[in-house]
């Protein structure tokens, strides 16, 4: 029996930390398992952003390689790909324009969102505003059934299937499918600072490659209660970034539970939640550290590694835009 099609990915914009982790990581090691996974090195993707850097974007994609195979990603079950070598997906992309609206592109609260962020105002660049376009040709390249994303990015999922929908009528057939997200239950982590994004660049990040000093002074940095004073006074849990990143990562939910509850009541400092979850992250990412090391020493595999996983996908992204190409009636040499 066939599995079903996941795509997931990152964009190469810098090494993965524990919020990618706890967002998609820990669940793609899952999907290898039960899934046909692949998993997109989108350096075509950062360049809509960061084509004022393109050493950035292209240096990220062995660091996020390295990051996949370090954390577990298993090459016999996941195929790591390289975005800009699969010439269909950009074909794909360029025949979806013809299905979306500019109006439509700049309604997608997705896009709308990053734009302020990013304070682009009316300078948007056009590869920026068309990504909702060049996902749907991600996602449908693949044939992918299957999306783990942030609910953040869910309106592009929804996007992605309008696009498929007007393909499939125009065609006159279900020559692609729709794809579902899943949102992972572990939600965006904050930054150590508190603040909504966690980023390398920020700042505000571990990364899955931090040594044990640098987990440990991120750890003590951490924003908790700012009105908690004193030991014996009650602390609160909401917005305290320690208490989410121990529901993130501690396996141990009925003894967190009365960590909380204690600290609500008072009589539990912060140095001593800290301490529990500095310990949990040292436990987390000493192997992932190790094994990374080791993989950085073999730059080769690694490489042979991508190229594997790209030969596969591109034998698969191919074979959907001769579908699409034919489906539509376009002319074929």
């Amino acid at each position: 029996m066939n599995k079903p099609t996941i795509l997931t990915g990152d964009r190469t914009t810098g090494p993965l930390h524990i919020g990618h982790y706890a967002g998609s990581l820990a669940n793609r090691l899952q999907y290898q398992e039960t899934h046909e996974q692949f998993l997109l090195l989108a350096d075509s993707q950062a360049l809509t952003d960061n084509a004022h850097n393109p050493e950035k974007v292209r240096n990220s994609v062995i660091e996020i390689a390295l990051d996949y195979l370090a954390a577990g990603i298993d090459p016999s079950l996941s195929s790591i790909c390289l975005q800009s070598h699969l010439p269909a997906l950009t074909e794909l992309s360029m025949l979806y324009l013809n299905f979306v609206t500019v109006a439509r592109l700049e309604r997608n609260p997705t896009i709308k969102e990053e734009i302020r962020v990013r304070g682009f105002g009316r300078d948007i660049p056009a590869g920026f505003l068309c990504y909702p376009a060049a996902q749907a040709a991600d996602i449908t390249a693949f044939k992918a059934t299957v999306v783990p994303v942030g609910e953040d990015q869910a309106p592009l999922i929804e996007q992605t299937n309008e696009i498929v929908r007007r393909i499939n009528a125009t065609a006159g057939g279900r020559i692609l499918p729709e794809a579902q997200a899943i949102i992972p239950k572990a939600g965006r982590l904050p930054g150590i600072d508190g603040k909504a994004k966690m980023s390398k660049s920020g700042g505000n990040a571990i990364a899955l490659s931090a040594s044990s000093d640098e987990i440990r002074r991120a750890v003590r940095a951490m924003f908790t209660d700012p009105n908690l004073l004193r030991v014996e006074d009650p602390g609160s849990i909401e917005g305290n970034v320690v208490f989410t990143y121990l529901d993130a990562f501690d396996q141990d939910q009925d003894g967190l539970a009365e960590l909380k509850a204690h600290y609500q009541r008072g009589g539990l400092g912060d140095g001593k939640i800290k301490a529990r979850l500095e310990a949990i992250l040292q436990e987390l990412i000493a192997p992932i550290r190790t094994r990374r090391a080791q993989l950085a020493e073999d730059r080769g595999y690694v490489l042979d590694v991508i190229r594997a996983g790209t030969d596969r996908a591109r034998e698969r992204t191919e074979a959907t835009k001769r579908d699409v190409v034919s489906a539509l009636g376009l002319f074929q040499l």
